[in-house]
């Protein structure tokens, strides 16, 4: 299982934390990411990393949002300087091996794909 935590409403600039835990990835090759889906619109990908050290970040959070782990089971989100498009339920994600990574993170391989968490709301409001 996946379980996410650490959403709420939040001014714009400020910064929020969203933490993940997720079932012990046994020595496997593996990525790990957070994904979006804001009002009316599809899922995206938001951050993403693998075990092989890769990191990968959407357009719109470069500069703003930081993904990191502490253990192969525990992520995290840092957000900060939120804007009003960064509204939406924020989910964690976890899939296998590390090598889909990329097509993964693009959504070439369809929302189904891996292993998520129920989600979390996140509102910024100026």
């Amino acid at each position: 299982p996946v379980a996410e935590s650490g959403g709420g409403p939040i001014q714009t600039g400020a910064s929020l934390r969203l933490s993940c835990v997720a079932s012990a990835h046994m020595d496997r090759s593996y990525c790990m990411g957070w994904f979006r889906r804001a009002p009316g619109k599809g899922l995206e990908g938001v951050a993403i990393l693998d075990s092989d050290g890769r990191t990968v970040y959407a357009d719109p959070v470069k500069g703003r949002f930081t993904i990191s782990q502490d253990s192969v089971t525990t992520l995290y989100l840092q957000m900060n300087h939120l804007k009003v498009e960064d509204t939406g339920i924020y989910y964690c994600a976890t899939a296998y091996p590390a090598s889909l990574l990329q097509p993964w993170f693009s959504g070439s391989l369809g929302p189904d794909f891996g292993y998520w968490g129920q989600g979390t709301q996140v509102t910024v409001s100026s």
